[in-house]
């Protein structure tokens, strides 16, 4: 079992939540994975990284599958400009792999937002920690579990 996989069962253990971690295939967006589980497009909580301009940091979007994140809207919230995070920062910040950002189990702490659409569901679908594991939980978990602020920041 991989280190990312392992760490998100971790986390999730340590919260006192099931690790119900399942392995869909490769999985390369959202919808592949809504089908692969047989929910909603919009049950997929996408892990969305941007990189603060001017802290160089990690900053984390979990937004619903058929989201897209506003930059705008993301800016202002983050307080800073955004640009794209690059695979690297998001390895060494996350410890996640492009495609594998699971919510929980980085390797350190990470500002995070929430996109509410999501808490609209009684269970969401995260990556696992690989492009091919993903589990389920309550959404409503979210903001105690990861720390991110329900807030609008999409199209």
């Amino acid at each position: 079992m991989s280190k990312s996989l392992n760490r998100v069962r971790a986390a999730l253990e340590a919260a006192g939540l099931p690790a119900d971690i399942r392995e869909l295939g490769q999985t390369r967006t959202a919808e592949e994975a809504a089908a692969a589980v047989g929910c909603d497009l919009d049950q997929i909580a996408k892990s969305i990284i941007f990189r603060g301009e001017d802290s160089g940091t990690a900053i984390l979007f979990l937004t619903a599958g058929g989201n897209r994140v506003s930059d705008a809207k993301a800016s202002a919230l983050a307080g800073e400009p955004l640009g794209k995070a690059d695979a690297a920062l998001i390895r060494a910040q996350t410890g996640f792999a492009i495609g594998g950002v699971a919510p929980v189990g980085h390797l350190t702490p990470i500002r995070a937002f929430l996109d509410p659409r999501l808490l609209e569901f009684q269970t969401v679908w995260a990556a696992a920690g690989t492009p091919r594991h993903v589990f389920p939980l309550d959404p409503h978990v979210l903001p105690g579990l990861t720390g991110a602020e329900a807030a609008d920041f999409t199209l």
